[in-house]
């Protein structure tokens, strides 16, 4: 899915997965009446921060990886219909790991 929002500085694109219980490998993600973070797909990653002394610190992120966000605190817009979470980097809670084919 190409990303109609190009983010920038730290910030990614994340697009949401389905609501409800949701399941990665080993880790249950229960619906808690709202207070779950939310898991997505990055589609877009800006370059980086600035530091302190002007040189740019690439974002760690990488398209296609899946996150978690806390459920309040990343920005949630729509797009043509379509909703997307914009979050830091820093804001990103965790990349959850793709079960290996051969596990």
């Amino acid at each position: 899915m190409e990303c109609p929002i190009i983010p920038l500085g730290d910030k990614v694109v994340i697009l949401p997965i389905e609501e409800g219980e949701q399941k990665y490998g080993n880790i249950i993600v229960p619906d808690a009446g709202g207070e779950k973070p939310e898991i997505g797909t990055v589609l877009a990653v800006g370059p980086g921060r600035i530091s302190a002394d002007g040189t740019l610190i690439p974002n760690r992120l990488e398209v296609g990886v899946t996150v978690m966000v806390p459920k309040f605190g990343a920005q949630v817009v729509t797009v043509e219909n379509e909703t997307y979470i914009i979050a830091g980097e820093s804001d990103v809670l965790g990349i959850i790991k793709q079960k290996e084919d051969n596990e």
